[in-house]
């Protein structure tokens, strides 16, 4: 079931009525007003009255009951239509969600799907009443730098666990659990990174628009903006280097380690074979073995089996087999 978080009317920057969702054109309408209307996955009727009463495309509002787009913007007549991503970190997995602006004369209509919350963005902007009497393009910016800027400490906690794993992986061979979380940080990024790229392209295409929507002066607002999404990209493309060779260090790593043991395997096999030999030779029951009628052929024996096997170990512990 639909949720309206949030109706409000305002004017010169400030609030001045909570207002019922069947007033909001009626209050746009009033020059020097802007409405910002706030709804949680709302159903098609309660989003299709919306649209008669604001005259939004049919095309948008099927994407917006649809929560499945990727970041864009869209131009219907005098109203942007701005789809967004949005993503919030958990524990060990990063949470995505998706918001769908109307922005037109007087009015910001954003429906949002998934785990997103714009309180504190609208208390923001309530808090500074000289920038939200631009009006709607102040609003759609707030939103959109809101959005970008919470990119940040999902990238950031994933570089965190990054450089953990970097670290173990240099101490400790790779296990199974290792393997599945750089796959599943690799994915991660992968997605982070179809969220943020063309985001960027948004902010680009708002910083040039030409809409009645969007003053020139804000602008440079959006110019902002899409410089903090280039640094979140240039970020995750970083830390996709940094999985990777972490993941091919590591696989180095465990080659090498198997080397090790099989080189020293090898060296104890060939020491081992010293004894195995002479012994196999003296066990071949023949009566013409001169060795057998010395009073010390036994202890010769015994004394070159030590010699040569301590040749040998002197020999694979100077090559670092051993």
């Amino acid at each position: 079931m639909g949720r309206v978080i949030a109706a409000v009317a305002y004017a010169e920057g400030r609030r001045v009525a909570e207002i019922a969702l069947s007033e909001g054109k009626s209050w746009s309408e009033k020059p020097g007003h802007v409405v910002w209307i706030g709804i949680h996955e709302p159903e098609e009727a309660e989003l299709r009255d919306v649209a008669q009463q604001f005259g939004l495309h049919p095309l948008a509002i099927e994407d917006a009951l649809n929560a499945h787009q990727r970041p864009k913007l869209e131009t219907y007549g005098d109203t942007l239509f701005v789809v967004l991503r949005t993503a919030h970190r958990l524990k060990d997995h990063t949470e995505f969600g998706e918001t769908h602006l109307f922005v037109g004369p007087g009015y910001v209509i954003a429906v949002r799907h998934g785990p997103s919350s714009y309180t504190k963005v609208r208390e923001r902007a309530e808090a500074n009443p000289t920038l939200l009497k631009h009006g709607e393009d102040f609003i759609l910016y707030s939103i959109l730098d809101f959005v970008v800027d919470n990119y940040t400490p999902v990238v950031e906690a994933i570089e965190t666990e990054v450089t953990a794993l970097e670290q173990r992986v240099l101490k400790v061979p790779l296990t199974a659990h290792d393997i599945e979380r750089i796959h599943a940080l690799r994915r991660e990024l992968m997605v982070i990174r179809r969220t943020v790229t063309p985001t960027a392209e948004v902010c680009k295409q708002l910083e040039h628009t030409e809409s009645d929507c969007i003053n020139e002066a804000m602008h440079p607002y959006f110019r902002d903006v899409a410089d903090h999404v280039k640094r979140v990209s240039d970020h995750i493309d970083a830390l996709r280097e940094i999985v990777t060779h972490t993941f091919e260090a590591g696989l180095l790593l465990e080659s090498s380690r198997q080397n090790q043991v099989q080189r020293k395997f090898a060296a104890w096999a060939a020491i081992l074979a010293v004894p195995t030999a002479i012994a196999g030779i003296y066990g071949m029951n023949f009566e013409n073995m001169p060795e057998l009628r010395l009073p010390y052929g036994y202890y010769m024996v015994l004394g070159g089996i030590v010699a040569l096997c301590g040749f040998l170990y002197w020999r694979f512990k100077r090559w670092g087999w051993l």
